[in-house]
């Protein structure tokens, strides 16, 4: 006689199928189909169409002779009705209002980001500009170019009057002479 095969435990059960299948829905459609029905309700003429409705339903059940009339005057089916319009506008006004708020939070997460990313391009570019600042200031300007050349012009001007006022022609003479008396010597 053999015992019925027991599954391990570490082995994940089959799942059972349900008895009764749930409906399925695009939750996306319905959501869109809200966010319209929320949309069309806080307008103007919903209110404008709401109200010619309800003058019409009162205005025909007081006028009306009594053989047509439907709803005589506490108007209970006129309740029940406004009553079940709220109570499913409520719902899907809930449901519009929730859909914007998760819009609400990609789009603040996505500025959060761009904010996080300029405020990072701005320390960089603050780093930048402060490394070309140090660089600058060790950069010749160009008033300091300008003296150094005119001592220099000056030094050359001044090298020159000298080089004239020796009487043996100059520094070339000067120095066969330095040459010469090395040799003697």
């Amino acid at each position: 006689m053999a015992e019925p095969r027991r599954g391990r435990l570490d082995t994940p059960q089959e799942a059972r199928r349900a008895l009764v299948r749930r409906p399925s829905y695009d939750a996306d459609a319905f959501g869109v189909f809200a966010e319209q029905f929320a949309r069309f309700m806080g307008t103007a003429k919903f209110l404008i169409y709401m109200t010619l409705f309800v003058v019409v339903w009162v205005a025909w059940n007081l006028v009306a002779p009594e053989s047509a009339r439907w709803d005589d005057y506490p108007f209970i089916f006129l309740t029940l009705m406004l009553s079940l319009q709220a109570s499913y506008a409520a719902p899907l006004i809930l449901l519009a209002q929730n859909r914007q708020e998760i819009r609400d939070k990609v789009v603040a997460e996505q500025d959060r980001q761009a904010n996080a990313r300029a405020h990072a391009d701005m320390e960089f570019l603050a780093r930048e500009v402060a490394s070309l600042r140090m660089a600058v200031g060790e950069v010749a300007t160009r008033d300091f170019l300008r003296s150094e050349l005119r001592s220099l012009l000056a030094d050359l001007d001044e090298r020159s009057q000298q080089a004239a006022d020796e009487p043996s022609g100059g520094p070339s003479a000067r120095a066969a002479d330095d040459r010469g008396s090395a040799g003697t010597a």
